[in-house]
């Protein structure tokens, strides 16, 4: 729901215009039916009352059904904000109200500079955008920042799906923190509350807060929810925004618990794990924090030093710094020891090429 307060519908379909400021929103996200309290802290879907504000104006399109906020614009939900240089807010007649008539906004009896037109009425009613419509999709265009208190993540472009209740980010320096890892990418950032899961494409590397670090075309990790959480209805919510652009971040809840602990990470694609002794090398990958453990497959390369092994699967003990080359069947595992390097001492870089073996004559 989208309640614009103070102004009259205007008679012409031409965008209406409000002047920069605060503007009170009411938003009602697509109904999902029951939502768990995620522990995913990134969750734009639900949460009660969402707050928009910008410097530059709000714009209510009507004929495209979009609400756009112009220059420093902020949307703020529960402890969840999103900023970016514009957001767009698409909406559309909700599934259970067809044919419904759009009554004409609320009005107040004041005034705060409209453009287009439009004036302050006196005549209170809802407007069209309330009851029988709803937010389907969020987008955040320009330096694109959302955030809780523990949770952050940054790109050029962002799209919340309230559907799927997915955040996808695009664009440069993409990049997720939460307690439990930091994870960074290419092509794009996905972000699926429900799943508990977060998706990095394209050079992505993570790195947890203990120091292990795993590259790939593409991770996928997978975090615990919350002990806390509980099922609870998709919320209608009705806001009137009082926080202006720049004051600061969104609103904390104590009670609110940050990401879930990181449960596993699958790793696709040139995949590449460092430990404090070794790179190891291959196809795909698992890991798994609570053990510290990587299970590696597919054309393995194990580089210590100048030391190589090679196979088709491996185990990688990430407190250990000690891989494990498995064999596979008939599938023969090989290695080129180098004199002198096999206890790693004098050991050369991790990564450098590996010697050649000494010629016999």
């Amino acid at each position: 729901m989208l309640t614009m307060m103070a102004w009259r519908a205007p008679r012409a379909t031409r965008p209406v215009r409000f002047a920069a400021g605060v503007l009170a929103l009411s938003l009602a996200v697509a109904p999902l039916g029951a939502r768990m309290a995620s522990a995913q802290a990134l969750d734009f879907s639900h949460g009660g009352p969402v707050t928009v504000t910008s410097q530059g104006g709000i714009e209510w399109r009507q004929q495209s059904q979009e609400v756009i906020a112009d220059q420093d614009a902020q949307a703020v939900r529960g402890n969840v904000t999103v900023t970016g240089d514009q957001l767009i807010a698409h909406y559309r007649k909700k599934a259970g109200a067809p044919g419904a008539t759009p009554a004409k906004p609320a009005a107040s009896g004041t005034t705060t500079g409209a453009t287009d037109g439009t004036a302050a009425g006196a005549d209170p009613a809802s407007n069209g955008l309330e009851g029988d419509n709803e937010i389907y999709l969020l987008e955040a265009l320009g330096h694109v920042h959302i955030f809780t208190p523990t949770d952050q993540a940054w790109g050029d472009h962002g799209a919340y799906d309230m559907d799927q209740a997915v955040l996808v980010l695009t664009g440069h320096a993409l990049k997720l923190t939460t307690p439990t890892y930091v994870v960074t990418a290419r092509d794009s950032l996905e972000y699926w509350s429900n799943q508990h899961m977060a998706v990095a494409r394209g050079d992505a590397v993570l790195v947890t807060n203990t120091g292990r670090r795993i590259a790939a075309d593409v991770l996928v990790a997978y975090t615990d929810p919350s002990p806390n959480n509980q099922a609870q209805p998709a919320t209608k919510t009705t806001v009137a925004a009082k926080t202006p652009v720049g004051s600061g971040t969104a609103a904390s809840d104590p009670n609110d618990p940050a990401s879930g602990k990181l449960k596993r990470v699958d790793a696709i694609g040139h995949v590449v794990i460092m430990t404090a002794t070794e790179i190891v090398q291959g196809e795909r990958a698992v890991y798994d924090p609570n053990l510290d453990i990587s299970r590696i497959a597919g054309n393995v390369r194990i580089t210590r030093g100048q030391n190589v092994l090679v196979g088709d699967e491996a185990l990688v003990n990430m407190k250990t710094g000690i891989s494990r080359l498995l064999s596979q069947g008939s599938t023969q595992v090989k290695g080129l020891i180098v004199p002198d390097q096999a206890s790693g001492a004098g050991a050369p870089a991790a990564g450098a090429p590996a010697a050649k073996k000494p010629t016999s004559h």
